[in-house]
């Protein structure tokens, strides 16, 4: 049977917000983690404050340290980035930002771009539309990620962040809508699990259309260093490699009880994870 590796695994630079990207460079390698996916926002890589010769020294410094950056993922849950508004000039916004972060990925010798549909109103009023635009829109950008040779990773968000792809069978349903070669599939593990459900129905339903994973813990909420929530991280970890997931397994730390020390947190995960691989 195939055993997840430690080349899998890669470490996100959210919750480094306070601390310079070169601090979570040099914790990720001093970790022997190959990997990394760059959390794309200010102070770290906010694109629209970047030149061309900014997003390259970032890129030096990324390979200098004999890293690997597998995913780029601009923030688009704070800020005002949503392809299913209401609003053409909204749309047409945040199309604009998702086609730069394609563009720089192609910069960064980046194959991934994480990606979300965006949402309707809560109240449903224009669930319709709303799909229907978060379709067209990503469509549009699956095509220029194909110039790029950029798979676009569509993540599955809580419900209450959207009403549009928020458990496995609305992720299939928009991926099979879409039909398109650069988009796939992703797991967050909080989604996932809020929603009941496991890897192994994800990988199950989507094979080689999984194309990434937020792999991190959580109380079934917030996005934790592994152990200190509640989920059965090793039985994910089973499961994905008895369904032989050939991805990576990113840890996304965003809760702020690690701003402070965010070394921290990814020494114990990483200690953690690194003993049962």
């Amino acid at each position: 049977m195939r055993t997840i590796s430690r080349d899998q695994i890669a470490v996100m630079n959210i919750q480094y917000k306070y601390f310079p990207l070169t601090r979570f460079l040099d914790d990720a390698a001093e970790n022997q983690i190959k990997n990394i996916e760059l959390w794309g926002a200010a102070p770290h890589f906010h694109m629209e404050d970047m030149t061309y010769r900014d997003i390259k020294a970032v890129r030096r410094e990324i390979e200098v340290r004999g890293l690997r950056l597998v995913c780029f993922t601009p923030e688009q849950c704070v800020y005002p980035v949503n392809l299913a508004a209401p609003s053409h000039e909204a749309r047409r916004r945040s199309v604009r930002f998702f086609e730069d972060s394609i563009r720089i990925a192609g910069e960064m010798g980046c194959e991934k771009v994480l990606v979300t549909t965006g949402t309707g109103y809560f109240d449903g009023s224009d669930e319709k539309e709303a799909w229907n635009h978060a379709a067209e829109n990503l469509y549009g950008l699956g095509e220029l990620a194909s110039h790029y040779g950029v798979t676009l990773a569509l993540e599955v968000l809580r419900r209450d962040e959207s009403n549009l792809v928020y458990d496995l069978p609305t992720l299939t349903q928009m991926l099979k809508e879409l039909d398109h070669p650069f988009i796939g599939g992703m797991i967050d593990t909080i989604p996932m699990a809020l929603a009941g459900e496991t890897p192994g129905q994800y990988i199950k339903e989507l094979g080689d259309k999984l194309v990434h994973v937020h792999f991190i813990d959580g109380a079934p909420k917030g996005h934790l260093a592994w152990g200190d929530g509640v989920l059965d991280m090793e039985k994910y970890l089973e499961e994905f490699a008895l369904m032989d997931y050939k991805g990576y397994l990113s840890l996304e730390i965003t809760d702020g009880r690690y701003f402070m020390d965010p070394s921290a947190s990814v020494r114990q995960s990483i200690r953690r994870l690194y003993a049962v691989l």
